[in-house]
């Protein structure tokens, strides 16, 4: 690694990973409260970029909060790339952030048309998915500018079948597929019995990963936080589902949508984004960590461990 640890620029980068996780929460908060297509109109909110409270009134409140953290948001990323620029001397990852501030503007788009095609043809599943995309790439920024990332470190030798490689990528994809299932479900396009069995495709391909991890990588500290994370992150996950499903069964008679229902239903929705999130993670580490076959190790060989 060249460039030089900045700390100002990594910090900022975490901060924006922060706040799109607010973004999330606020993007759950409209569904949740049945609050889509409050604020009939785009960009604008009621004809003006500045609606008083008044004109906010029920669901109107949560959209245009989504939208006002959204548009935050990209200012942050905008700046991120500045200082990346500035501060940053690997062109890929200057360019990466320009390629981020593009899909910033492509989710912006989307979001606006779920607005102007009154939440037809897919577009709020697509928006929610590709949310989940630029989060994994406004991590990967995070992550690129750590000192952790940047500092050489020991590598690991991997000659299981398949490859680490491939089985975190499955991982990250199997992920990442039930998140397009549970936003099907959760805007209402398809039932609910194809998210309950992604739910245990997911459970079976976060174990096939951890122990994967573990039997070839088991005096790896990092690999052993992370697989140990990622049960944690899904066990929660997993258990966030039968309670948001189970809110949903228990208030079935009573006047929607119920606080019990909004809150569980945020959190697994949010605690979702941070799973498929920390599966890209650990495909960042182990690309790290382990040289692919055919490769040669950047480093020395008495740093390889085997």
């Amino acid at each position: 690694m060249t460039s030089k640890y900045n700390p100002l620029v990594h910090r900022f980068a975490n901060f924006v990973v922060a706040w799109t996780v607010l973004l999330f929460v606020a993007g759950a908060l409209v569904t949740s409260n049945d609050a889509a297509l409050s604020v009939p109109d785009w960009p604008k909110s009621f004809g003006t970029w500045f609606p008083t409270l008044s004109m906010l009134a029920g669901g109107a409140f949560f959209e245009h909060s989504h939208r006002v953290i959204a548009g935050i948001l990209g200012v942050l990323v905008v700046i991120e790339v500045v200082l990346i620029w500035t501060k940053d001397d690997r062109r890929w990852l200057r360019w990466f952030g320009v390629i981020a501030i593009g899909g910033i503007v492509v989710q912006a788009i989307l979001g606006g048309e779920v607005v102007r095609q009154l939440l037809h043809y897919w577009l709020p599943v697509l928006h929610a998915c590709f949310g989940q995309i630029m989060f994994g790439a406004l991590l990967g920024m995070a992550v690129f500018t750590s000192k952790w990332w940047m500092t050489d470190r020991p590598q690991l030798s991997d000659s299981g079948s398949p490859s680490i490689h491939a089985v975190t990528i499955a991982n990250a994809e199997v992920i990442f597929l039930q998140v397009v299932l549970g936003a099907g479900f959760r805007h209402q396009e398809i039932p609910i019995w194809p998210h309950m069995v992604g739910a245990l495709a997911v459970l079976g391909v976060v174990i096939w990963t951890a122990v994967v991890m573990r039997k070839r990588f088991g005096n790896s500290p990092e690999m052993t936080r992370a697989r140990m994370l990622l049960h944690a992150i899904f066990g929660i996950q997993f258990l966030l589902g039968f309670g948001a499903y189970w809110s949903r069964l228990a208030t079935v008679g009573a006047a929607q949508p119920m606080p019990v229902m909004i809150w569980l239903t945020v959190i697994h929705t949010v605690v979702g984004a941070i799973l498929f999130a920390f599966s890209i993670l650990i495909v960042l580490m182990v690309f790290r960590l382990v040289p692919r076959r055919g490769t040669v190790a950047a480093h020395e060989p008495r740093q390889v461990a085997v």
